[in-house]
């Protein structure tokens, strides 16, 4: 028989009982028992056969859980036991065997029952350790419900711990339950140091299975290690780039320790984060942080440097707003204060106008004038700017700038001028005419900042010319309108003025003068306007003729009338004895009337298209 058979709890085992005989299955003279032996001198049957019967003995434990084979192979005979249990079935069984005429044998198999253990827990202490302690428990490892009792083993950072005199102790409790599983709690206990902050610890379980040896490991924990400062450091936040003045900064105070005992302080205060919110130029200093470990005995301290980066106000030179002669040089300079380089660039209408802080203007003009942005950056830092501006107004003799003539139809026949003027101080604008005669005065003015523009409504009934005159303190610059009026007589329709002006400049820097030549030509409109006064007389002169013309035409149809009727009544062309001619038709379809001479007796007869025809020819 075999030494030993292995079973899970719970599962069957089988127990081989072998033998040789000549007579086995044969005249029935073979005696088999079955008996568990729970020491040397407690033998207890389970089972007997012999050459009439095969009983299973009953009240003990197996006599509902087991069975005997005793026709398998030759010499063999097979006890199984069903749902093995650690209690009644972790002993030996021993198997006897008698045949008449051979003799007897025996022989004796031990049951081992295997339980797989829980999973292992591990747990580790929830406060700090110091690393000035003595050896103090750490954490600890339990495995339940093992059988046989499973073996707890614990590691550091992979690396196996054994029991070191004052350095590490390992603590193992077993616990053997009802059931008769084991349980296992471990403790591990360790004069830590401060390396161990890192480290990492978890515990192995090994236990016995059928035939082989199995491992379970926990989850990996970390130690919380107390230990005093040997090093304080400080943080400045932002850290990248530079402070502005209105930034947010936080200082930090840290150190490399780990001790409840230590306490920061930044400049006096009892913090380990100070904040200062809006920063200006003078929150520029050190700033010192202290670290003491009252329990460790230490102290100490170290600071930093926080810098605010300002830009002031821009200034310009000259201020505000200022009056440059026409034709003359003007100069600005604009700068600011900054704890960094600065780059300065003007501009005027979003345009760049030069680089630098010196504005040099040459020869200025009206074109020169307007408002000049001074706009001051700091490279090193985005967004750090700061600007200021300067009105230049330019002061000189008035310019007309736009010779031009707007345009217009209206129902009436006029003619609307305008003129442009470009002068500081205001000037003063007059329209008049060749003759002497002011049509409009500044009255008529409008201003749109150094530009002027007054326009007057000009009554085209003839070639005119007029005159727009423009003066202040500085001198004095005029324009001429020559105005070329055409018109049509091919048909009494009223007419409105078209204006096409072509100009023709000449100016000198005291006097200006300019001239404008306009031709006006009236256009023939399809709609009836209500004539104006200058064009009743001509309308006059046009119906005189168109009333003669009428009337010599109703004469002539009327004369046309009544020859026809006479020749109708045969009262003219039959004195003669000729041939009544209105009976027949002319070779031309045409009608004729019969005219003749008071000297000559010959007719001659003349067709409405005005050809001649003879007397013979009707």
């Amino acid at each position: 028989m075999e030494d030993k058979v292995e079973a899970f709890l719970g599962d069957t085992a089988q127990i081989t009982c072998m033998f040789k005989s000549d007579d086995f299955g044969g005249s029935g003279g073979m005696t088999v028992e079955w008996h568990y032996v729970k020491n040397s001198k407690d033998y207890q049957q389970i089972y007997n056969q012999d050459s009439l019967q095969s009983t299973v003995v009953k009240n003990t434990p197996y006599s509902e859980r087991i069975t005997v084979d005793t026709t398998g192979n030759n010499g063999e005979v097979v006890l199984t036991i069903r749902d093995v249990q650690l209690s009644d079935d972790e002993v030996a069984f021993n198997c006897y065997v008698k045949i008449i005429g051979e003799g007897s044998g025996e022989g004796s198999t031990k049951l081992k029952v295997f339980k797989t253990p829980e999973d292992p827990i591990i747990q580790g202490v929830g406060q700090g350790i110091s690393v000035g302690d003595e050896m103090t428990k750490i954490a600890s490892c339990e495995v339940k419900n093992g059988y046989p009792k499973p073996k707890i083993t614990w590691y550091r950072d992979k690396m196996p711990l054994h029991n070191i005199p004052n350095v590490v102790k390992v603590d193992h409790t077993i616990t053997s339950q009802s059931s008769g599983l084991f349980s296992v709690n471990s403790d591990l206990n360790m004069k830590v140091e401060k390396k161990d902050k890192d480290a990492v610890f978890y515990c192995e379980v090994t236990f016995l299975v059928p035939g082989a040896e199995k491992m379970l490991e926990t989850n990996d924990i970390n130690i919380t290690v107390l230990y005093p400062p040997t090093t304080v450091n400080m943080l400045v936040k932002p850290s990248e780039g530079k402070i502005k003045e209105g930034d947010t900064v936080e200082i930090l105070c840290t150190s490399d320790g780990n001790s409840e005992s230590q306490y920061f302080t930044i400049d006096n205060k009892d913090v380990s984060r100070l904040k200062l919110e809006n920063v200006t130029r003078h929150d520029t200093r050190f700033y010192e942080c202290s670290v003491e470990d009252f329990e460790n005995f230490v102290k100490l301290s170290t600071n930093i440097s926080v810098e605010v980066n300002y830009l002031d106000e821009v200034v310009i030179e000259p201020t505000g707003s200022v009056l440059v002669d026409w034709k003359k040089e003007f100069s600005a300079t604009c700068n600011a204060s900054s704890s960094l380089g600065i780059k300065t660039t003007w501009f005027k209408n979003g345009k760049e106008v030069v680089k630098g802080y010196h504005l040099s203007l040459k020869a200025v003009t009206y074109d020169t004038a307007g408002t000049y942005d001074c706009v001051v950056t700091v490279p090193e830092i985005q967004g750090m700017q700061a600007n200021s501006s300067l009105q230049v107004t330019v002061q000189g003799p008035p310019e007309i700038i736009e010779k031009q003539l707007n345009e217009e139809e209206t129902d009436e026949r006029e003619l609307e001028l305008t003129c442009q003027v470009r002068s500081y101080p205001t000037p003063n604008i007059t329209w008049g005419t060749t003759n002497g005669k002011i049509i409009s005065s500044s009255n008529h003015m409008t201003n749109v900042g150094a530009k002027s523009v007054a326009k007057v409504q000009v009554n085209i009934t003839s070639n005119t010319t007029v005159f727009c005159n423009a003066s202040n303190e500085f001198g004095k610059d005029s324009a001429t309108y020559i105005i070329k009026f055409t018109k049509h007589t091919t048909t009494p329709a009223t007419t409105t003025t078209t204006i096409s002006p072509t100009t023709i400049t000449a100016a000198n820097t005291t006097n200006n003068t300019s001239t404008s030549i306009i031709a006006a030509k009236p256009k023939s409109k399809a709609k009836t306007e209500t004539p104006k006064p200058q064009e009743k007389a001509q309308k006059g002169s046009y119906g005189v003729v168109i009333a003669v013309i009428i009337i010599c035409i109703l004469l002539l149809a009327i004369l046309g009338s009544v020859l026809y009727f006479l020749y109708k009544k045969g009262k003219i062309c039959n004195r003669s004895g000729k041939k009544d001619f209105t009976k027949e038709k002319s070779s031309k379809d045409k009608i004729v009337v019969e005219m003749k001479s008071d000297n000559t007796e010959e007719a001659i007869l003349l067709g409405v298209n005005g050809e001649k025809q003879l007397p013979n020819d009707q």
